[in-house]
This record gives C-alpha cells, sequence and structure tokens, in this order.
C-alpha cells in the first residue's frame, strides 16, 4: 500500500492527490537483473545546473597514534586502501564542490530516484516487483536524503542534516526516509528544526537533487550552524572529555573492556561516561558539550560528541583490527580538530584494547586535551 505521511507535511507543501503511473521502475529492474545495469547519474539528464560552494584543496594532518598501531589492522572499511597512508597525513586532497541539480517530471517510486534512464537507489528495493503508481504529485521539492544517511545514523546527521538547509532554501525539503534510523533521530530534527516532508512514491514537476559529499569550507560552516543549534539548547563548560559507550548496540564491534576503560578515565581523568542509547538528546548534548576530548568505539554514537566538539579539541577512536574506520578523521580534518586512535587485539568474537595505549595516546594530544 503507497503510504503518505501527512503529519510530516509543512504548510507550504505543494502536493496534490493526483495519480501517474510509469513503467520506468520495471524497465530499470529488468536492466539491473539481466544486463547489471545500475543507472546513469541523474545530474546527466538535469536541466539546469548550478555550483552552491567551489572545490577546495587541502593538506591533511598526521593523526595521533602510537608505533606499530597500523600493523594490528587485519581489515577496513568504507575505503579500499589500508589505512596507513591516510593516517600518516600529509595528503594533498581535493575536495568537490556542492552542486545543484533541477531536474523536470522526477520520480520517487520505493526508495528509488528516477528520471528517464537515469536513477539513484536511496533505499534497497524490498518488493520482489516495483510499483507503478505515484498517488502524489509535488509542484517543486529538494530532496536531501543520501544512502548512508537512510542506512546510518552517524551519516545521516554529519551528512543529510547539513544539505537539509540547502534543501529547505530551495524547495519543499524532502525525506526518503520511512522509519527512524535512530530513537534519537525526531529530538535532533526538532533541535535542529527540521520539519521534512516523507514521501514514499511521489511524482515531482520539478526537483533539485544536491552533490553535496566534498568537505569544502560551505560543509564546514554548516555543519558548525547544526552544532551551535544544539549548543544553545543547554549550558557548557570546559571538562576533559567524554567517553561515549557502545555496548553491543550496532552493527557487531564488541569491545571486551569497554567499561574498564571507561571508568578508568573518570576515576584518573575526570571523564565523564554517556550511554546514548539510555539517554535522551539533551542530555546527551549536555554530556558532551564543553568536552577537551571525545574517546569510544568507533561508530555512530561517536557523532553525538563529534556533533559537539569545538576546534582545537580531539577525538579518540578505539578501532576492532578487523573494521578500521577512518571517517571521522574527514570531519576533523575539516573542522580543526585532532584525531587519533589505538587499535584493539582480537579477543574471542570481539576486541580487547589496553588501557594503557589509552592513556599514552592521550597523553600525544595537546596538553590541554586528556
Amino acid at each position: 500500500m503507497n503510504t503518505h505521511n501527512n503529519s510530516n507535511v509543512t504548510s507550504q507543501a505543494p502536493f496534490v492527490n493526483k495519480s501517474h503511473w510509469t513503467l520506468r521502475p520495471l524497465a530499470n529492474m529488468l536492466r539491473s537483473r539481466l544486463l547489471g545495469w545500475s543507472g546513469n547519474k541523474l545530474a546527466s539528464v538535469a536541466v539546469k545546473s548550478w555550483e552552491i560552494a567551489p572545490s577546495e584543496t587541502t593538506i591533511s594532518p598526521s593523526a595521533f597514534y602510537l608505533p606499530n598501531q597500523l600493523e594490528r589492522v587485519t581489515d577496513w572499511a568504507f575505503t579500499s586502501k589500508h589505512p596507513h597512508r591516510e593516517m600518516e597525513g600529509g595528503i594533498t586532497s581535493e575536495h568537490s564542490p556542492t552542486n545543484a541539480y533541477l531536474l523536470k517530471d522526477a520520480w520517487l517510486i520505493d526508495g528509488t530516484l528516477l528520471k528517464d534512464n537515469s536513477c539513484t537507489y536511496l533505499q534497497p528495493r524490498v518488493r520482489k516487483l516495483p510499483q507503478f503508481r505515484a498517488p502524489f504529485e509535488i509542484a517543486q521539492a529538494a530532496i536531501y536524503s543520501t544512502p548512508g544517511g537512510i542506512q546510518y545514523f552517524g551519516q545521516w546527521l554529519m551528512d543529510d542534516c547539513v544539505t537539509y538547509p540547502l534543501a529547505a532554501s530551495l524547495g519543499t525539503p524532502v525525506s526518503a526516509i520511512k522509519k527512524l534510523v535512530s530513537t534519537h533521530t525526531h529530538e535532533y530534527k526538532k533541535l535542529l528544526g527540521m520539519s521534512p516532508t516523507f514521501y514514499e512514491n511521489v511524482f515531482f514537476k520539478e526537483l533539485i537533487i544536491f552533490e553535496d559529499v566534498g568537505q569544502n569550507r560551505s560543509k564546514h560552516n554548516r555543519f558548525r550552524a547544526n552544532s551551535e543549534k544544539l549548543l544553545t539548547s543547554v549550558r557548557s563548560n570546559p571538562h576533559p572529555g567524554v567517553f561515549i559507550l557502545r555496548g553491543t548496540n550496532g552493527m557487531p564491534r564488541t569491545l571486551k573492556n569497554e567499561l574498564a576503560i571507561a571508568e578508568h578515565l573518570r576515576s584518573t581523568r575526570g571523564f565523564r561516561i554517556l550511554d546514548p542509547m539510555k539517554s535522551d538528546v539533551a542530555t546527551i548534548i549536555e554530556t558532551c558539550a564543553g568536552a577537551q576530548a571525545v574517546i569510544g568505539v568507533e561508530g555512530s554514537q561517536l557523532i553525538h560528541g563529534v556533533m559537539t566538539l569545538q576546534e582545537n579539541c580531539a577525538l579518540l577512536t578505539l578501532q576492532p583490527p578487523n573494521r578500521f574506520v577512518s571517517v571521522f578523521k574527514h570531519l576533523t580534518d575539516r573542522d580543526h580538530q585532532h584525531f587519533g586512535f589505538v587499535v584493539g587485539m582480537p579477543d574471542g568474537d570481539g576486541f580487547y584494547i589496553s588501557i594503557e595505549e589509552v592513556e599514552r595516546t592521550l597523553d600525544l594530544f595537546p596538553k590541554s586535551h586528556g
């Protein structure tokens, strides 16, 4: 059954109950299954495009880590290369511009954006056969959802929520997320002033899409603006740091001595301990605000601390040896913060981190951090 979440429709949303039919989803499905076709880029069928923010070139700083840490890494995610070179720093990076594209007569069907022979898969298809009918028509909209943001809470907060202001300034902001990616999503949307419209199947007379993947100055400014919105909701003072627990939530990466490390840092360095799954967003922001350092197992839960982390402060990630991820370094490099890591040792179905190595790595950061 086609659904439309009327509770999320803003008063200016120019949608009408007008059905449109298309066989394009079926044609795309058959081409995909029979020919391995993945679709042309939607930007190729735009009637208009423009640059919102220019590209930029930066040189990455080195991460903070102890000798022989990277030799423990056996696998990594979100990249095809061993993280050794990226962690060394000194890499010249060209950050792509932020661009907007205007499409006419486009579709959102079962989580896929469609226009002629071009498409973007925002969500995996769940039906054996696609829908052919869009029961709603919208005159002008801008969609800010991304595949990563739909799947991962961290990417939703660091990417989709940062693109949202662009969408809101150019049309009715549309989300393709049907289910909340986190129990905290609704609270963050409220604090950030987000009121998107959700459509499952819809026909757009005009639709604006974005390329907003480069860590350019515009994205930095929009991310920091979101940070300031969150900080205005609490009173904060500088404190040594916060340890954000991951526990057994999300994709499995169990740090066997997570609580022992957290309690040790609380007793020796005055760190706060935060379990985000047992806290509302107001408590999370108040706990993290003012932290000189944020530490925890690499994962989406760290975005709570990164959202309020200030310039020249530090993020220390505790990395499982079989899943090293450097995504957060892209953010800390962009926002003039320090990134460090400790790589654990395999321990049964999880991994173990040396408390001594955590202490020594914290001491590598500038003296005010940790």
